[in-house]
């Protein structure tokens, strides 16, 4: 089972007076609940985030490459073809859990969540897919298995990364995957309208790191409003305005510095709005 984690909120400076902020927690779970995310408080602030209810788990399910094609498209492009094996976890299912009636859930079912070079993902139904990418080019594709409802799978072997390069000529070649820190953006994406607008969920994947409060930890500013996450546990954004919503991702290590590298930090913009048509 999932622990949950409640976050605590920092002092507000509103009005010239410095005020303590209010915690709904009960003296129990304060004395005994560690808290694993903090915030950055700003005058008038609304928007938080709360830690999703416990998910179902799937310890023994895997996802892995088979093989990789590529066919030359014209002169200067090449179509990349990744087929994977998922083992136990069944895509196109319906993840069975309350949370899939509390959040943006995908009428689909469970899937595998691709990202290439950091950009929005794709979803994919069907353990294939094909792009197209440049000659001469570089590029990383982290692939893991989602929930229906978008919250990826974290246990060991369930994600994959594969870097790799095309040549002036538009061969393939496999490269080593990288030993340094990244993380890498998954929701939230696109647009959210009406009940969807209530729980938004944030989650992401890292790589070569383990979270912790003494360690490496994520920030994550929306509408420039700062949280600090120091466990690698899915949220839920609450009380967004309606319109453009700005999240952007940053690794800090122990000391809140910015890790540098590839995949260290990443940002969208998403709509929210009540009702179509979107504004």
């Amino acid at each position: 089972m999932m622990r949950k984690y409640y976050i605590y909120p920092a002092l507000c400076l509103a009005m010239g007076f410095t005020a303590l902020v209010s915690c709904k927690s009960t003296p129990e779970q304060a004395a005994s609940t560690p808290a694993h995310a903090t915030e950055t408080v700003t005058p008038d602030k609304a928007i938080k985030i709360e830690p999703l209810p416990a998910s179902p788990e799937f310890a023994d399910a895997a996802l892995s490459i088979k093989d990789v094609t590529t066919v030359p498209v014209g002169k200067d492009s090449v179509k990349v073809t990744i087929n994977y094996t998922v083992d136990h976890y069944e895509l196109k299912k319906q993840t069975d859990a309350p949370t899939a009636k509390e959040c943006n859930n995908s009428a689909q079912g469970q899937h595998i969540h691709f990202i290439l070079d950091n950009k929005p993902y794709a979803a994919l139904y069907e353990p294939t897919h094909s792009f197209t990418v440049p000659v001469n080019s570089k590029h990383d594709v982290m692939s893991f298995l989602s929930r229906s409802y978008h919250e990826s799978l974290k246990n060991k072997g369930a994600g994959v990364l594969l870097r790799f390069a095309i040549d002036e000529k538009g061969a393939y070649k496999k490269l080593e995957n990288p030993k340094t820190p990244m993380i890498f953006y998954s929701r939230p994406k696109g647009d959210y309208v009406g009940n969807d607008t209530k729980n938004v969920l944030l989650d992401f994947y890292v790589y070569n790191t383990t979270l912790s409060e003494t360690g490496d930890k994520v920030k994550v500013t929306i509408n420039g409003n700062a949280f600090t996450i120091s466990h690698w546990v899915p949220q839920f954004i609450q009380n967004a305005p309606m319109g453009s919503m700005k999240v952007k991702l940053e690794l800090i290590d122990k000391d809140g510095k910015n890790i540098s590298g590839d995949h260290t930090a990443v940002e969208r913009d998403v709509q929210l709005a009540q009702q179509e048509p979107m504004k």
